[in-house]
This record gives C-alpha cells, structure tokens and sequence, in this order.
C-alpha cells in the first residue's frame, strides 16, 4: 500500500487528516502463550465488545488512535496522541478511574509481561529505529 508522502509530518509524528501534528507511541507486550485465552482476549477487544468507559478514558487522555496487532503471542500498540499527552497524566487518571483499574485487572490475566520489562510495567514503550 502507497502512502503519500504528505501524510507525514516530522519525525515520530504524523498530521492526521485535519492536518494536526500528533505524537506517535509504539508499544509491546505478550499475551499468555495459550491460543484460548488469546481468542477471548481478541474477542474482548472487538468493537462491539469494547467497554465506552475504557473508550471514554483513553479518549480523555488526549489519545486520537490507538491501532493493537498481534503475532504470535506478541502484542504491538500505535498510539497518536494530542502534543500535549503525557504517560504521567494518562497513569495518574488510570489510577483515579475504578473502571480502568477493573479493566486493567481482568485483561491481565491474558497478558504477561516482556522478558525485559521493568517490574510492575505492562505495556513497554519501543524505541524507533528506523524512519522512512
């Protein structure tokens, strides 16, 4: 697929189609290797299966999109977001909201962390390494 060139701004952010410049985050993280629990995670994450609360809090955060693929058991997020989004912001307003700490509880039963993620983090931010 072609995309042109125009859609791009500067490095690590993009215009989105009101032309707005975006931050871009990539992230990981494993599912449990467990192709049951993988199909039910797949399917919590369907749109008519997505909570409008969890909707509501990462819309307020200042996240525009947010797009999650899967390989094997690997997760990978892009999330673009406002300029001003913080993870600080977004981690401070998580912890303040039941319904995403709910939400962050039952998904992890899915979710394992990665081999070299700190203890207690989730999703790991990626370092870009490549730009064309």
């Amino acid at each position: 697929m072609r995309i042109p060139p125009e859609t791009f701004g500067i490095a690590g952010m993009s215009k989105n189609r009101t032309e707005q410049i975006m931050k871009k985050y990539c992230l990981a993280v494993d599912l449990k290797d467990d192709q049951e629990l993988i199909a039910e995670y797949e399917k919590w994450h369907k749109p008519e299966n997505a909570r409008p609360e969890i909707i509501k809090s990462i819309k307020d955060a200042g996240i525009i999109r947010m797009d999650i693929f899967r390989t094997g058991n690997r997760l990978f997020m892009i999330m673009e977001t406002e300029d001003n989004f913080d993870f600080a912001t977004k981690a401070a307003m998580d912890a303040g909201n039941q319904e995403v700490q709910d939400w962050e509880q039952f998904v992890w039963k899915f979710q394992q962390p990665l081999p070299w993620a700190a203890p207690g983090e989730k999703w790991v931010l990626m370092d870009q390494i490549f730009e064309l």
